[in-house]
């Protein structure tokens, strides 16, 4: 079979769908195995949501953290993971990305430009349960310059315009304390002035900043290495169906330049197309709220459609169902722009500082507002007493919204007037006007401050707790002068709110697969010659969140597994690492 778009004769072992951080781990693997890889990708860029994403990996017991001595036994993170996942848990595949995350880490770490940097003070989302960390377990990628890639970084997934402050992305790690104390720390005002100088000198020369942190310098450090090896990355290139002949899958059609091709991999497809985010059918079938007249948004890219599952459902796969929740929740705001459109940011850090509060339509407390973004969701739409989510906001006093911001409304000396036009920020310069802003009882709205003002002035949340757990602390304001990092009184007016929604970050409701990241079928048998990984892969987890960065952490982890079995299973010696000759297959 000849490609009609180049007229050679393709020459490759292992075809990968999709070139997110599971996609590309499973290419350089691969590759590095002595494979002959293609990746071929939906979008004009490269890097899925893994470039838009925070960039953490949750991969307990990992060599970056125990090389600065912190102890994480697999004993203590298998039972935190069991008690996290619950009745949704498969031991096998805890088991699996138990035993090989440390040894992907290991492997990227000596033979790819990876650098990993660890988080040493980063809690467990859920510290105070079984077998839970403080700290350690969290890794992200090193900050990578971006010229270092060439002509290549023109093709990266840019980051979410919301989150970025002229271009760069400021919510990066340890550096956003540095942002917020810019006004009040001389030693982080000139760590801002020296970050921002060379930003703006980058977009001189060079028409984009090239400091990459987060997501982005996670994906520009796999794609420095995926060019380094000459793998090649079709883009512009959509996976059309799965070629199954005699039960086992041996290619992909997919279109590439106006036309339709075949591609015919040696030995096996990996599907890493990004999961469900942007699949309307498939998300008003699994999405609670949507079922119940909610709305849903997701910041994830346009083209995560669901692609891969749909094309592995037609070959016999089958899409977990047992999850329990079908995606990464997250607290989101609209952001409108003067074209009628709307960006979307996502609510990581403020919702955790002092003198910041959450509450529903009936103008109650629904939550601790310093848990999670995955717990947030839940407890919003448990909040509602007749199950029909409706609008909620974050509420901050003057005070607050200064120091911290508000959403994409920037802290101090960033103005505030035009959130207030475009009608992102609500104020009232008392409660009451605030109230009648957002169309709350006032009435309801002044009791529900008036008591958490009585507990934040003794720096103890009775209602929910706010403050009270490791990570909660980890997210509030080290700086604050009180007792609780996590705890201000709303008192200085005016008063500001902004409107939340519901959105993912990503789906957990995946393929299911065995233990190498084979897609199995109803009979819980692989499918020969078809592979899933990352969010076309049913969540290790079962659909819960016990950490930052239990997405990426798997996915490349299971890019990793689904690349070294291939390897195996193709005859290539296995220099490094476990035997994956005996995997576990999908119970039935």
């Amino acid at each position: 079979m000849t490609d009609s778009a180049t007229g050679l004769q393709p020459a490759f072992d292992v075809l990968v769908v999709g070139s997110g951080a599971a996609g590309m781990v499973a290419a350089i693997t691969a590759k590095l195995q002595g494979l002959r890889v293609i990746v071929v990708e939906k979008d004009t860029v490269y890097g899925g949501t893994s470039a838009l994403s925070g960039g953490g990996m949750w991969i307990p017991g990992n060599p970056v953290s125990a090389r600065l001595g912190i102890a994480d036994s697999r004993e203590d993170a298998k039972t935190y993971m069991l008690h996290e996942a619950g009745p949704h848990a498969r031991p096998d595949m805890i088991d699996a990305f138990l035993d090989n995350g440390p040894e992907m880490v290991g492997f990227f770490e000596k033979n790819t430009a990876m650098q990993f940097l660890p988080a040493p003070v980063f809690p467990d989302y859920h510290p105070g349960m079984p077998g839970a960390s403080q700290g350690g377990r969290t890794l992200y990628a090193a900050h990578y310059n971006g010229k270092a890639l060439g002509k290549n970084i023109a093709a990266l997934r840019p980051p979410i315009k919301e989150m970025t402050l002229f271009g760069l992305v400021t919510v990066s790690g340890d550096e956003v304390r540095h942002f917020l104390r810019a006004t009040k720390s001389w030693t982080s005002a000139k760590y801002v002035a020296r970050v921002f100088g060379n930003h703006f000198m980058d977009l001189l020369r060079h028409g984009r900043g090239m400091r990459l942190t987060n997501g982005g310098a996670l994906m520009a450090r796999l794609a420095h290495t995926l060019y380094e090896l000459d793998i090649p990355l079709w883009l512009s290139c959509p996976m059309q169906e799965l070629i199954v002949e005699d039960g086992a899958v041996a290619g992909v059609r997919v279109e590439r330049a106006g036309k339709l091709v075949e591609l015919h991999p040696r030995h096996a497809t990996v599907l890493a197309c990004g999961g469900f985010p942007h699949d309307l059918a498939r998300r008003s079938k699994l999405f609670p709220h949507l079922q119940r007249g909610g709305s849903h948004h997701s910041p994830a890219p346009q083209g995560n459609t669901g692609d891969g599952l749909r094309a592995a459902e037609k070959a016999g796969g089958r899409v977990s169902n047992d999850m329990a929740h079908a995606a990464a929740w997250v607290t989101l705001s609209r952001v409108p722009y003067g074209n009628g459109g709307y960006g979307l940011f996502p609510h990581f850090i403020d919702r955790a500082k002092p003198g910041i509060i959450a509450v529903n339509r009936s103008g109650n407390r629904f939550v601790n507002e310093a848990d999670s973004y995955h717990d947030f969701i839940p407890a919003l739409l448990a909040s509602e007493p007749d199950g029909q989510p409706g609008p909620a906001f974050l509420i901050a006093d003057h005070r607050a919204i200064r120091r911290y911001g508000l959403g994409f409304a920037k802290p101090f000396p960033m103005p505030l007037g035009g959130f207030l036009r475009s009608g992102y920020l609500r104020k009232g310069n008392t409660i009451a006007e605030l109230a009648k802003a957002i169309n709350i009882n006032a009435a309801r709205l002044a009791q529900t401050i008036a008591q958490f003002n009585q507990d934040a002035a003794k720096g103890h949340d009775t209602q929910f707790g706010k403050g009270s757990t490791a990570y909660n602390r980890f997210m509030g304001d080290g700086d604050h002068d009180g007792p609780n990092p996590c705890l201000a009184p709303l008192v200085q007016g005016p008063f500001y709110a902004v409107e939340i929604v519901i959105g993912d970050l990503g789906t957990f409701a995946g393929l299911n697969t065995d233990t190498v990241a084979r897609v199995t079928g109803a009979n819980g048998r692989p499918i020969a010659g078809l592979y899933a990984v990352g969010n076309d892969m049913a969540s290790v987890m079962g659909g819960a969140y016990p950490g930052g960065g239990i997405t990426l952490g798997p996915a490349m982890t299971f890019g990793y597994v689904a690349a070294r079995h291939i390897a195996q299973e193709a005859g290539r010696p296995q220099g490094h690492g476990a035997d994956f000759s005996n995997p576990t297959t999908q119970p039935t």
